[in-house]
C-alpha cells in the first residue's frame, strides 16, 4: 500500500537536466559544465541523506564522465586539481593541504562483470525444481511457530501465535518497523525497544552496498554491530535492486510504486537466470546479486529470519510476463533455498509467494513453496492498485498457505491496513511509514492523523493522543521542534508512531483473544 506512504520521489525537471536533453551530442566544455554540475546535485542529495536521489545522480554522473573520455581520451578532472597541479610543479612545493590532492590514490581497479552471463533462461516457463529433490522439512530446534488462538468470531482468520527464534520470542500478530541501513531513523536500540519493538526487519540491498558484509560478519553479525537485542528479518535485496530498473509501461499506480527514474538513469544494469547486477549507488562499483550470493550475504549479516532473492514484477505486467516471472522466482528461491539448508546457521527461511493480483498465478505460487522446507511464508509481488484490492487477494490467498507456519506481509502496514490485514490471518507485517511521515511531520493517533506543523498545535499543552501512553511531551512542544527543525522532533515523533503501532497490534492480539476481532 505504498499510495499512503510512496516509495517514489518526484523530482522537479533541473537547469542541467533539461539543458542535457536538449543537446544529443554537447561538445567538451559542455560536458564538463554537466559533470560539475551533476557533482555539486550529488554532494547536495548526499548531504541530505537522499539516498534515492543521490542514486539517480550517480548514475548520470558516471554516464557523463563516460561520454566526456569517448569525446576526449582522458579523464576527467576538475580545473582546480589540474591548476593546483600545475601551479605546485612551477613552485616545486608540494600542494596546499588546504587544496585537493593532485594526485590521489587511486581505487583498486575493479574486475569487469561479464553482462553476457546475465541472460534469460531459454525456456522463460521452465518449471521449478520439484519438491522430491528436497528433503522434507522438519521442526527446528533454534525456530518453531505456535498459534496459540485463533478467533471464533464468525468471517474471522485472526490468530494469536508466537514465533521463537535465537534471538527471542515475537508475539503475533506484529508490527515490524524498518531499519534500513541497520537502524531505525533517529531511534536507537534501547527507544525503539522500550517503544516495543519485537522484531526488526533490514535491507541486505542497502548493507551490502555499505558497509558491506565482511565489515558485518567481522563484528560478529547484525546484532553485534547494531548493538541489537531482538529478532532481525533480513529481505534479499531483489525489492530494491529491481526498483533501480527503468520504468517501463508496465509501471501503473500500484501500492508498492517502483521509483520513478527519469531518462537513463537506472541503476539495474542486467537481469537474467542467473540474478541481476546493478551499480551501486554509494561508488559506482558494480555488484552481483545471485540467489547463492543474496544467501551468502544474509549469512554473514546472521539475521534470525532470511529471504531467498524473488523478481519484482510491475503491477502492469502481461500475464504472459508475470506467469514467466513468477517462474523465474520459483527457480531462483529453489536455488537460495538450497544454498541456505547447505549451511543453516541457525536462520529461518520464507518463501516468497508470487503472482501479482492474479488468483491461479497466485495459487500456483502459494502449492509450489507449500511443497518446499520453508520455515514460513511472505507475501510479496504487486498487492494491487489499492487497499480493496489488495484485501481481495489476501482474502483468497491466506487460507492457501500452510497454517502451521507464519507468514507474513511485505512493505504494508499503515495502521487501516493493519486494522484490515490481521482479521484475514497475517502474522506479522513491516513498514518504514510510521517512522517517515512522523519525521516529515505526521502523528499517528487514536482520532486520526495530526499534522503537528499546523498553527492550532502552537498553544496545545494536550498530550499527543490521549487513549495511547506515549511520550509525555505536549503537542505544544513538538509543534515548536518541528517549526524550528530541532533534531529532537525526529526522534520524538518516531518514538510516539512506534508505540502507536506497536499498542495497535497488542490491543488486537487481546481482541482476538477475546474472540472480537
Amino acid at each position: 500500500l505504498r499510495h499512503a506512504y510512496p516509495q517514489s520521489r518526484h523530482h522537479a525537471a533541473t537547469p542541467m537536466a533539461e539543458e542535457e536533453a536538449a543537446s544529443t551530442s554537447p561538445g567538451k566544455d559542455e560536458l564538463r559544465r554537466l559533470i560539475v554540475a551533476a557533482g555539486e546535485e550529488l554532494r547536495a542529495a548526499r548531504a541530505g541523506g537522499d539516498s534515492g536521489a543521490g542514486a539517480d545522480v550517480l548514475a548520470r554522473l558516471l554516464d557523463l564522465k563516460q561520454r566526456y573520455e569517448a569525446l576526449t581520451g582522458e579523464e576527467f578532472r576538475t580545473k582546480s586539481v589540474k591548476r593546483s597541479r600545475k601551479e605546485a610543479a612551477a613552485s616545486g612545493a608540494a600542494p596546499s593541504a588546504a587544496q585537493p590532492n593532485p594526485n590521489p590514490p587511486k581505487r583498486a581497479k575493479q574486475a569487469k562483470v561479464d553482462l553476457g552471463r546475465f541472460t534469460p533462461a531459454a525456456d522463460p516457463m521452465q518449471l521449478p525444481p520439484p519438491a522430491s529433490s528436497f528433503p522434507p522439512w522438519a521442526p527446528r530446534d533454534f525456530f518453531r511457530f505456535e498459534v496459540l488462538h485463533t478467533s471464533r468470531k464468525p468471517g474471522s482468520r485472526a490468530r494469536v501465535g508466537r514465533i521463537h527464534t535465537p534471538h527471542g520470542v515475537i508475539e503475533t500478530p506484529c508490527f515490524v518497523p524498518v531499519g534500513t541501513n541497520g537502524a531505525l531513523k533517529a531511534v536507537d536500540e534501547r527507544q525503539g525497544r522500550e517503544a516495543g519493538t519485537q522484531l526488526m526487519f533490514c535491507n541486505t540491498y542497502h548493507l551490502l552496498v555499505h558497509p558491506g558484509p565482511r565489515v558485518v560478519a567481522g563484528a560478529g553479525g547484525l546484532h553485534r554491530f547494531m548493538n541489537h537485542e531482538g529478532p532481525i528479518i533480513t529481505d534479499s535485496g531483489g525489492f530494491q535492486v529491481f526498483s533501480l530498473g527503468e520504468t517501463t509501461e508496465d509501471d501503473v499506480a500500484e501500492m508498492k510504486r517502483r521509483k520513478v527514474r527519469e531518462g537513463n538513469s537506472a541503476s539495474l544494469l542486467a537481469t537474467g537466470e542467473r540474478g541481476a547486477v546493478f551499480r551501486s549507488y554509494h561508488d559506482g562499483t558494480t555488484i552481483e546479486l545471485t540467489p547463492e550470493s543474496s544467501v551468502a550475504t544474509q549469512k554473514q549479516l546472521a539475521s534470525d529470519i532470511i529471504i531467498p532473492l524473488d523478481e519484482l514484477p510491475p503491477h502492469g505486467m502481461s500475464r504472459e510476463r508475470l506467469h514467466a516471472s513468477v517462474r523465474l522466482s520459483h527457480r531462483w528461491m529453489a536455488r537460495s533455498l538450497r544454498a541456505h539448508l547447505a549451511e543453516p546457521r541457525q536462520q529461518a527461511m520464507y518463501g516468497v509467494v508470487h503472482g501479482g493480483t492474479d488468483e491461479e498465478l497466485r495459487r500456483e505460487s502459494a502449492e509450489y513453496l507449500a511443497t518446499l522446507p520453508f520455515d514460513g511464508f511472505a507475501i510479496g509481488g504487486s498487492l494491487g492498485a489499492d487497499r480493496a484490492e489488495m484485501l481481495q487477494l489476501l482474502r483468497f490467498l491466506v487460507p492457501l498457505l500452510p497454517a502451521d507456519k507464519p507468514n507474513h506481509l511485505l512493505g504494508i502496514a499503515d495502521p487501516e491496513s493493519s486494522a484490515a490485514v490481521v482479521p484475514l490471518g497475517i502474522d506479522t507485517m513491516d513498514s518504514c511509514n510510521p517512522t517517515r511521515i512522523a519525521r516529515h511531520g505526521t502523528l499517528l493517533c487514536t482520532g486520526g492523523e495530526l499534522k503537528i506543523k499546523q498553527s492550532r498545535f502552537l498553544d496545545d499543552h494536550g498530550p499527543i493522543d490521549p487513549a495511547v501512553e506515549t511520550i509525555s511531551h505536549s503537542r505544544a512542544y513538538l509543534h515548536h521542534l518541528f517549526k524550528q527543525h530541532e533534531p529532537l522532533y525526529m526522534t520524538l515523533a518516531s518514538q510516539h508512531n512506534l508505540i502507536f503501532m506497536h499498542k495497535l497490534l497488542a490491543d488486537m492480539r487481546q481482541k482476538i483473544l477475546n474472540d472480537e476481532l
